[in-house]
Parts: structure tokens; sequence; C-alpha cells
């Protein structure tokens, strides 16, 4: 519930920020899902990819529940974000290398322990437009979603040791 003195105005940054994330995220899923398609690692990005769209679907929602106006700047700024983001370098010039792997799949992690936190501070927030088994719920699966990541990415790391 809010504090007397809180501004809503913050919550209202602090969920565009997460929005922002989530688009950026959601890219980052759909490309790297598209670069492993036919591996044992696109298969998990394949059912994880549906998962994160509709987390962001979630996410608008609450922001409408909240009356949280969605400020688009933000949100192209995560889509381009995404798309700045393939230029870093990767030891190579114009192809994937082992190490590309392993860094999208590490920025997809962070990403989903950010978007955990963001449910997890919601929950805490015990606002009563929230409802608190929704969120569990959100909780529960960005942790599934980390861990699945996390598993792909120390594979991953292994690959670009030569140790598969």
């Amino acid at each position: 519930m809010s504090q007397p003195g809180a501004d809503p105005g913050l919550l209202g940054i602090y969920l565009n920020d997460h929005l922002a994330g989530s688009t950026t995220g959601l890219e980052l899923f759909r490309r790297a899902a598209a670069s492993h398609r036919g591996t044992p690692a696109g298969q998990v990005l394949d059912r994880l990819t549906p998962e994160v769209e509709e987390d962001r679907e979630q996410l608008l929602r609450i922001m409408r529940t909240l009356d949280v106006p969605v400020r688009q700047y933000k949100v192209a700024a995560g889509w381009a974000m995404e798309k700045v983001g393939r230029l870093k370098l990767n030891g190579r010039l114009l192809s994937r290398s082992p190490l590309s792997s392993v860094v999208e799949l590490e920025a997809l992690y962070l990403g989903v322990q950010g978007k955990g936190a963001g449910w997890r501070l919601l929950r805490v927030m015990d606002d009563p437009r929230l409802d608190p088994a929704q969120l569990d719920r959100l909780i529960d699966r960005a942790a599934a979603q980390a861990d699945a990541l996390e598993e792909l990415r120390l594979s991953a790391g292994r690959a670009l040791a030569g140790r598969t």
C-alpha cells in the first residue's frame, strides 16, 4: 500500500523501466531461440519465449491495474537496445561464435533475474489492487526460467572451453 508522502509517479518510472527491459528481453529471447533452432538449447528457448511474452503481457495488465501509463519512448528504447546489442564483439567479424551464445544466455539469465526482482517488489508492496497469488506464480515462473537459462549458460561455457 502507498505510504503517506509516497510518490506514485516513482512506481510508474520503475514499472516502465521494467517494461523497457521486458521488451529488450523478449526480442533477445526470440533471436536466441532462432539462433539455436534445432538444438537442445533451442528447444528450451522455444518453450521459454512464449512464457516471457506472457510475462510481459502480465506486466502491462498490472500497469493498467495500477493506472500506470506506458511510456512508449521507453518501450522503443528497449527494442532499440536489443538491436544495438547485436553489434557487440564476439571474436568474429561477421558470424556467431561460441562466445555469442554465452553472452546471449547470460543476458537472458540476468534479465529474468531482474524480472523476478520486480515481481517480488510488487508482492511486498501489498497493494490491494494486485493479486498476491498471481504475483507468486510469476515469481515462481521467473525462478524456473532462470534455472533453465543457467543450465544453458553453463553448458555454453563448457562448449566455449572445449569441454562439452
